[in-house]
């Protein structure tokens, strides 16, 4: 009984976490990197200070690390593999391609980054022996732990294709002008400012860079809708529960995606931080969605 309070008290309307969200004419400022934490945000439907985001984030992926492969299988039914598998497919890397994949401590992008380049240098044979790499940077040191430690257990990875670095993605501890390509996958809506992490993304690419998010977003069919929010709200918890011993960090999940700005407005945040060629492709009827831009 006490479990199907939770669940049902859990199940606030979407439009009520929507609210939330700023405007988007808001989303463009002069005033470049003011001080933001005096100013509350949103931690899934609860409103929270914003210097008190990244630690409450950091809590949930500390307690997740160790089960968050099984549970994104278990939660996805195994189609996240296929979105980060058409996310690679879409970036379509070169040979002498150097990547920063931020939010990605656990490797899934960076080692299947490897992998298409390593079947591209068989198939086009590589003659001229360019070698490519990736950064992995995440300020989560358990899941980057993760991460390290499914490298080690892949043979075909050589060490120096790869390199790990914890850091905010809100103030990168990496260069300017220094990469060719910039991923970020399911993280960027755990941040407590998207534009800061929009601008330093910008920063880090070479002029000509490409950015390329994968995130969840906005399904438009009501219908479909309907069905994806009770499952959001009534299942993944109970999974999250059963499988992994953790109910909070699945409840944060879903309302954290409720809170994700539209396809629309987050390409307008894309634009605000100077990038341009910016389009967006919906997978799964928008459950999830592909944002790409350049650097020019």
């Amino acid at each position: 009984m006490v479990l199907h309070r939770r669940i049902f008290w859990s199940m606030k309307p979407v439009s009520a976490g929507l609210a939330l969200l700023p405007r988007t004419a808001s989303y463009c400022h002069s005033s470049g990197r003011k001080s933001f934490d005096n100013e509350e945000t949103h931690f899934g439907f609860e409103r929270i200070k914003a210097h008190e985001k990244n630690e409450k984030v950091r809590e949930v992926f500390d307690s997740v690390s160790s089960t968050y492969d099984i549970m994104n299988d278990a939660m996805s039914f195994g189609v996240h593999r296929l979105w980060k598998d058409i996310f690679i497919q879409r970036l379509g890397p070169t040979q002498g391609t150097r990547l920063l994949d931020v939010a990605g401590g656990t490797g899934d992008i960076a080692f299947r980054f490897l992998k298409y380049l390593k079947n591209k240098e068989c198939s086009e044979n590589n003659a001229l022996g360019v070698k490519s790499n990736v950064t992995v940077c995440d300020i989560n040191e358990a899941m980057l732990n993760v991460g390290r430690s499914r490298s080690k257990s892949l043979s075909w990875i050589d060490s120096s294709d790869i390199s790990w670095v914890q850091g905010d993605a809100e103030k990168l501890p990496l260069n300017s002008d220094s990469y060719c390509a910039y991923t970020i996958a399911f993280g960027i809506r755990n941040v407590t400012h998207i534009e800061r992490v929009l601008e330093e993304a910008y920063r880090v690419l070479k002029p000509g860079g490409r950015f390329m998010c994968l995130e969840f977003s906005h399904v438009h069919n009501p219908y479909l809708q309907w069905l994806y929010d009770q499952y959001s709200f009534q299942i993944i918890p109970v999974m999250g529960q059963v499988i992994a011993g953790e109910w909070k960090p699945y409840q944060y999940l879903v309302e954290s995606i409720r809170q994700f700005p539209n396809q629309e407005d987050f390409k307008h945040m894309i634009q605000c931080a100077g990038f341009q060629h910016i389009t967006h492709e919906n997978l799964s009827f928008g459950v999830v969605a592909i944002h790409s831009a350049f650097k020019l």
